[in-house]
């Protein structure tokens, strides 16, 4: 419970326990509010998840309404409010692990994701009401918190209903009445429809003059929409662009009122930029579905377009290249029939042998950049290598040590030092990053050796010494030209793979002709979707709260921990 919360404002330092046992069977139940607007209850059966609850869980609800419900009504706060409190309001912020060992538990389905064995209801009733009882009654500070926020929850859903019977007499939520920047499709049946929800008024525009308008609608995005982790309904509903999206799938909104069912296009599909606003609102439009559209997800509706990062030409020839990586094997497949590499050793190599070799030479370079960007020099990683240094356990031999620091000077690396590391005892190796003893010091030692990127390049190492290694005599065009380095061989053979070629990096989806976002956006023979799914549900909800909540340091530290892993940062 505390690891459920840990990015999140506690409303009581401790959660709330339960347990009881009775014949050898038992009930655990955790549960602790925050100052979020999410609800979050987890079931268990015997340790099994049940993703859909069960009598445990509606025996959990039933008891904390009713137990909630009656210390506020005790206490006389409604009556001075005027209000009612509903189990939404009570469970808003809350969060709670409810787990059960029974014997011959009963299920709904071989899955087992929901308990339909009756006594447990009954069981998790009683005991919940009892000991929640108790709690209330002996937490009077902890309790008003709760209480406040329950009654701030059924103020924000009475304003969130009026703001829904407001908007609806407008049309604004009425799905006979949709939005006039809705571009609909001819299809009624909702499992052959999809809608595009498309960032900028221009590419909405070219993706309704591109699309199939028999079963594919679109809606232009304008901006970045809300951020609803940090909203509670009756806010949401005064933002146009996320009313615009409830009225073109018809499903409703809110508790009571959202239905599924009601769904009008089977497939969603987000369309945005490549660039960090078009991620951003990507995620703010991911973060409503997750919040409040979440068995949409469930169900499989929710997709992510894959729009082309480059188009590469030739002539009247065009090919769209998806990211760097279907770029790179684009160019070296194109240059690999017209060029041979021979190694210091072993003979020439070429056509798809070729191809694989410089994968992994791509390999190799790409966990190298990521090294060099934390201050390692590339040629001192080479030489690593070279000497053998494939893992921590080279370091514990002196003789090697030796050998690295010779090969290290003879590379022109200055005041190295073989050393022992003060604080953990263990060998290092020391020396100056730049000319003249003026730069940084470095250290090569078990951190650096153990290192995810450091490990990827051995394993690339490793399959390069099947080829063959540095240095290499590339040959092309009746030339040949020797390279002592890995980095500069690759670079050089990129350089000619795209001689003759115009290569164009697509930042915006404007940037794409209607016709071009059908070829490779929109056709469904040949575009590319990524199905929204949720593998670990305490893993999502995390993610969440981290990026898109109100508190600054954990998406700060995330930020630092995760900074050295972005591919495409558009500055």
């Amino acid at each position: 419970m505390k690891d459920l919360n840990k990015n999140k404002t506690p409303l009581h330092e401790e959660p709330i326990f339960i347990r009881d046992e009775i014949d050898g069977e038992a009930i655990e139940i955790a549960l602790q509010w925050n100052e979020g607007y999410s609800e979050n209850i987890f079931c268990f059966t015997n340790t099994i998840k049940n993703l859909d609850g069960g009598t445990h869980l509606v025996g959990f609800k039933g008891a904390l309404t009713r137990t909630m419900n009656k210390y506020v009504e005790e206490s006389g706060i409604l009556q001075k409010l005027k209000l009612t409190l509903e189990g939404d309001d009570i469970r808003e912020g809350l969060a709670a692990v409810i787990s059960v060992k029974v014997r011959d538990p009963k299920f709904s389905s071989q899955t087992k994701d929901k308990l339909v064995s009756s006594h447990v209801k009954t069981w998790v009733e009683q005991v919940v009401g009892q000991r929640l009882g108790e709690f209330l009654e002996e937490n009077p500070r902890e309790v008003r918190k709760i209480v406040d926020k329950v009654i701030e929850a059924a103020r924000a859903r009475e304003a969130a209903r009026k703001a829904r019977d407001l908007t609806r007499r407008k049309g604004a939520l009425d799905s006979a009445s949709l939005p006039g920047k809705l571009a609909d499709c001819q299809e009624r049946d909702p499992r052959f429809c999809e809608i595009y929800f498309v960032e900028g008024d221009s590419a909405g525009g070219s993706a309704k003059q591109g699309r199939d308008r028999r079963f594919q609608a679109v809606l232009p995005l304008k901006g970045k929409i809300l951020n609803v982790e940090r909203a509670r309904l009756d806010k949401m509903l005064s933002s146009e662009e996320i009313r615009l999206m409830i009225t073109a799938l018809g499903t409703g909104i809110g508790a009571g009122d959202f239905d599924v069912a009601k769904l009008r296009y089977h497939k969603i599909i987000i369309m945005t930029d490549a660039d960090v606003d078009g991620s951003h609102i990507r995620t703010l439009i991911l973060t409503f579905f997750f919040r409040y559209m979440r068995e949409v997800i469930d169900r499989g509706h929710l997709f992510i377009a894959q729009p082309p990062l480059f188009k590469a030409s030739q002539g009247k020839k065009d090919t769209y290249l998806k990211d760097e990586v279907e770029k790179s094997r684009f160019l070296l497949n194109r240059i690999a029939a017209s060029v041979q590499v021979t190694p210091q050793e072993g003979g020439a190599i070429a056509g798809d042998t070729l191809v694989t070799m410089l994968q992994r030479m791509e390999e190799y370079r790409s966990h190298a950049k990521k090294l060099q960007s934390r201050g390692m020099p590339g040629e001192a990683l080479d030489v690593l290598f070279a000497e053998g240094f494939t893992d921590r356990t080279a370091l514990g031999d002196p003789d090697k040590v030796d050998s690295l620091s010779r090969a290290l000077i003879a590379h022109g690396f200055e005041h190295v030092r073989p050393m022992t590391d003060e604080v953990t005892e263990t060998p290092i190796v020391q020396f100056s990053a730049g000319g003249n003893g003026t730069g940084r010091k470095v250290t090569i030692n078990n951190e650096l050796l153990s290192q995810y990127e450091f490990r990827q390049m051995a394993k690339a190492y490793e399959q390069l010494s099947a080829f063959g290694l540095p240095p290499y005599a590339l040959e092309h065009d009746g030339e040949t030209t020797t390279f002592a380095r890995v980095d500069d061989l690759i670079s050089e053979i990129y350089r000619r793979a795209e001689k003759g070629l115009a290569i164009q990096r697509y930042k915006g989806l404007g940037e794409m002709n209607p016709e071009q976002l059908w070829d490779t956006t929109m056709n469904p023979e040949t575009r590319r979707l990524l199905q929204v799914t949720i593998e670990d549900a305490v893993g999502a909800e995390e993610l969440f709260t981290i990026l898109m909540g109100d508190q600054v340091e954990p998406r700060r530290v995330f930020i630092q921990d995760n900074a050295l892993e972005v591919k495409n940062l558009d500055i």
